[in-house]
C-alpha cells in the first residue's frame, strides 16, 4: 500500500483469449508453428552466413544481423504468448513484464535501425561500386554494427528515464503479453508528458530511419536509371529488391500498431494483430532473402550436400 491507499502492482495477470477456449487453442497452434519457422528460417540463415565464404561480405554481414536479431525478437515474446495459450490465469511479474517490454522495444528499435543501414549499404554497392570495398570496410561494418545496436538500446531507455511510470490499481493486461500499449493504459495519473515522449520516440524510431531510406531508394532509383546494361540493371534490381520488401512490411505493420490513435481498451483483434506482427514479420525475412538471392540458394545446396553452379 502507498501513502494514498492505492494497491501498488506487484504482478500483471494476462487475459489472452481467455473468454474464447477454442480460438485460443487454434490460435496456439498458429503460433507455435510460426515461432518454429522463425527459429529454423533466421537460424539457418546466420548459419550459412557463417559457414559460406562466399557470403563474406557486407550486405550479408547485415543480413546475419538481422536474422539473429528476428531470433532474439521473436524468443522475447512468443513464449510468453503460447503459455499464456496453455493456461487459464498466467501472471508474470513486474519486473519480469517491465524486462519484456524493454527488450521487446530494444530489439524493435535496433530492427530499424539495422534496416536503414542496410539501405545505405546498397546505396554504396550501386552508387559508388569502384569504391564499395575501402567504404565499406570490414572495421567500418563492425562499427556500423555496434552503433546499431547501441543506439537502440539509447534510444530505449530515454523514455524510461525521462517519463517513468507508477502503476497501481488495475493489475489485468488483456494481451497475450507485457505490450507496451497495453501495459501503458494502467499507468497512475496523468500520463501527458509520457505520451508526447512516446510519440517523439516513435517519431524518431520509426519515420526518420523510414524517411532516410525512401530518400536512400530514390537516389539508388536514379542511379539503376542510368545503367545503360540490361543485365545489370535487372542485378541491381534484384540486390535491392529483396530489402525493399522487408523494409515495406516491417515499417508498414509496425507504423499501423505503434502510430495509430490509442485506444483505451485493447480488442481481440489488436491482441491477434499485434502477436502475429511479431511473428510473421520475422518470419517472412529469411523467406524473402532466401527466394530471390541466388547465392543463399547456391549456399543451402552446397550445406545439404549438392553442388551449385558457382561451385
Amino acid at each position: 500500500m502507498n501513502n494514498n491507499n492505492e494497491t501498488v502492482v506487484t504482478e500483471f495477470i494476462l487475459l489472452g483469449l481467455s473468454n474464447h477456449p477454442v480460438a485460443q487453442t487454434i490460435f496456439f497452434w498458429i503460433v507455435l508453428v510460426l515461432y518454429l519457422i522463425n527459429l529454423l528460417g533466421n537460424g539457418l540463415m546466420v548459419i550459412l552466413i557463417v559457414t559460406d565464404s562466399h557470403l563474406h561480405s557486407p550486405m550479408y554481414f547485415f543480413l546475419s544481423n538481422l536474422s539473429f536479431l528476428d531470433i532474439c525478437y521473436t524468443s522475447s515474446s512468443l513464449p510468453q504468448a503460447l503459455v499464456t495459450c496453455t493456461t487459464e490465469r498466467t501472471t508474470i511479474s513486474f519486473m519480469g513484464c517491465m524486462a519484456q517490454i524493454h527488450i521487446c522495444l530494444y530489439l524493435g528499435t535496433t530492427e530499424c535501425l539495422l534496416l536503414a543501414v542496410m539501405a545505405y549499404d546498397r546505396f554504396v554497392a550501386i552508387c559508388s561500386p569502384l569504391h564499395y570495398t575501402v567504404i565499406m570496410s570490414w572495421r567500418v561494418c563492425v562499427q556500423m554494427a555496434i552503433g546499431t545496436w547501441g543506439s537502440g538500446l539509447i534510444l530505449t531507455l530515454l523514455p524510461t528515464v525521462i517519463g517513468p511510470k507508477r502503476f497501481c490499481g488495475s493489475n489485468v493486461i488483456n494481451h497475450f503479453t507485457c505490450e507496451a500499449q497495453t501495459v501503458a493504459k494502467l499507468v497512475c495519473g496523468d500520463t501527458s508528458f509520457s505520451d508526447i515522449v512516446s510519440f517523439l520516440s516513435g517519431v524518431l524510431i520509426l519515420i526518420v530511419p523510414f524517411v532516410f531510406i525512401l530518400v536512400t531508394y530514390l537516389r539508388i532509383a536514379q542511379a539503376i536509371w542510368r545503367i545503360r546494361s540490361n543485365q545489370g540493371r535487372s542485378k541491381a534490381l534484384s540486390t535491392c529488391s529483396s530489402h525493399l520488401a522487408v523494409v515495406g512490411i516491417f515499417y508498414g505493420s509496425a507504423m499501423v500498431m505503434y502510430l495509430q490513435p490509442k485506444s483505451k481498451y485493447a480488442s481481440d483483434r489488436d491482441k491477434m494483430v499485434s502477436v502475429f506482427y511479431g511473428a510473421v514479420t520475422p518470419m517472412l525475412n529469411p523467406l524473402i532473402y532466401s527466394l530471390r538471392n541466388k547465392d543463399v540458394k547456391q549456399a543451402l545446396q552446397k550445406l545439404l550436400g549438392g553442388k551449385g553452379s558457382r561451385y
